[in-house]
């Protein structure tokens, strides 16, 4: 053997041992001895930071659904598709004639470019995780016109001016959609198959970054439409700059196109949804990497106008991210909100309906919160891939553990998976609707025979009844009347 082929098969033995290394420290490194719950709740457990250089990782590989198979339902439940052979379903919206809008989408090109190491990871990570494929930038319309739960129709609603669409919402004869980086505006009726006429721009957004998803709600009068902006990196590596207008809800007005940014510090919030207890403004958010498997919990909050939730430096209401070195204002803590309600690390947090009137869903499940759980990239064991039930009690607040509603789409042992849960919706027949990216399918969830739900009780009434005397007395006793009411 020549000298030189000794040096190549020396420098490939040595290649082979640190991949060999490597890969046996990505596999063991970090590995969380915690069940999945114990960041779940009103009190999660919160330990000590761990940083990484290089993330933890746990793909599991997308492996489709078998002809026939289904994810697992919670007991009192069944579950069936109501639509299948669909190009990486995320986002959807349920409209008044009983019509399902849904995006197949995916990261524009430019996601996750540049990022150093950590950039780099995710990229690779993301592609094997199945989010790496190019974005089909289509707006799909599902229809179930003979009621029997099974979307017998589909029309190819609208593919122009589609770039890694997301965020849907429709009111008074208008539709909504999200771009990555644009709020468009249509003209459209109900019962139309296909989304014609040029948009308007209602508001330009901050265009890809790590986190694309751009999540629209309106109120429930129509006068203003809800944003949701994700962070263009983890905790701010390029700098605050790059985070303009980013790890945000925006409020516009959608008669004038005026614009506020409502909530901040919010690292990647998604599905939005008003309490139907107390009409308040809630939505969930995925929290920061790299601290660890069992930090930080993603959460499901309601957001207050003018909230501030910490985000780069803060989590958790008071605990610092020693990882961040951008200035900012020490007080900052004193004005951050606790998170209300902690949905787990690394679990993915994205699709959020609350359980309203009208839904069929039983009764173990007629107050509080379902949530679309996507699923870990980076977690020793993986957590998420699911869908789970917050129940609230009488006052509008979160209590208790989740309860699992969807499972069955990581398959065990965690290698692969059949697909993973992105969004969530209402149908005509007030059946949950699961959105399912990598498997292609759209689930329905019923609980058979059920009756509609009444749903919880408003509570809202009760209490701004006292404020609204408060702010306009009518006479001397109001003021002390309303301060009593509040128990003052």
């Amino acid at each position: 053997m020549k000298n030189w082929q000794r040096k190549a098969l020396i420098v490939l033995g040595l290649l082979v041992l640190l991949a060999g290394g490597l890969a046996a420290y990505l596999h063991f490194a970090h590995r969380s001895d915690k069940a999945i719950s114990a960041t779940v709740g009103l009190d999660p457990i919160l330990p000590d930071p761990d940083p990484q250089t290089i993330p933890s990782v746990s793909i599991a590989k997308p492996a489709g659904w078998a002809e026939g198979a289904a994810p697992s339902a919670a007991q009192g439940l069944s579950v069936a598709r109501f639509a299948q052979g669909l190009d990486h379903p995320r986002t959807m919206l349920a409209l008044p004639n009983g019509d399902v809008l849904v995006a197949e989408t995916n990261a524009p090109a430019a996601s996750h470019e540049g990022g150093g190491i950590t950039g780099f990871f995710a990229r690779l990570f993301m592609g094997q995780a199945g989010a790496g494929e190019p974005s089909p930038d289509t707006i799909v319309l599902l229809r179930d016109a003979d009621g029997d739960g099974r979307a017998e129709q589909r029309f190819d609603f609208r593919k122009a001016d589609m770039h890694s669409p997301s965020g849907m919402a429709y009111a008074d004869g208008t539709l909504y959609i999200a771009n990555h980086d644009a709020v468009l505006a249509f003209a459209f009726k109900p019962g139309e198959t296909t989304l014609a006429g040029k948009p308007r721009t209602l508001m330009p957004l901050p265009a890809a970054g790590d986190h694309w998803m751009r999540n629209l709600l309106l109120s429930p009068d129509g006068k203003h439409l809800y944003v949701a902006v994700g962070s263009a990196t983890n905790i701010a590596d390029k700098g605050m700059e790059a985070e303009a207008g980013r790890a945000a809800i925006w409020e516009i007005d959608t008669a004038t196109g005026r614009r506020r940014q409502y909530a901040a510090g919010m690292r990647n919030p998604n599905g939005m949804a008003w309490n139907p207890s107390t009409g308040e403004l809630w939505a969930v958010v995925q929290e920061r990497d790299m601290l660890g498997p069992d930090l930080v919990p993603d959460y499901l909050t309601n957001v207050p106008v003018g909230v501030q939730y910490g985000w780069p430096w803060v989590y958790w209401k008071d605990k610092f991210d020693d990882r961040v070195n951008w200035p900012m204002d020490t007080s900052m803590a004193e004005y951050t909100r606790k998170p209300e309600y902690a949905m787990g690390a690394h679990t993915a947090v994205l699709g959020l309906q609350f359980a309203g009137a009208g839904n069929r869903m039983g009764s173990r499940f007629a107050n509080g919160a379902f949530v679309a759980r996507h699923g870990s990239w980076n977690r020793k064991p993986a957590s998420g891939y699911d869908v789970v039930f917050v129940p609230f009690d009488a006052n509008g607040n979160p209590q208790g553990k989740a309860v699992p509603v969807l499972g069955g789409f990581l398959e065990q042992g965690g290698a692969k998976s059949n697909g993973r849960p992105v969004w969530l919706a209402w149908d005509k027949g007030g059946a949950l609707l699961v959105s399912d990216d990598t498997g292609g399918v759209i689930w329905r969830v019923i609980a058979p025979g059920a009756a509609p739900s009444a749903g919880p009780k408003a509570v809202v009434t009760e209490h701004l009844k006292p404020l609204k005397q408060i702010i306009d007395p009518t006479s001397p006793q109001a003021l002390e009347s309303a301060l009593s009411a509040m128990g003052r």
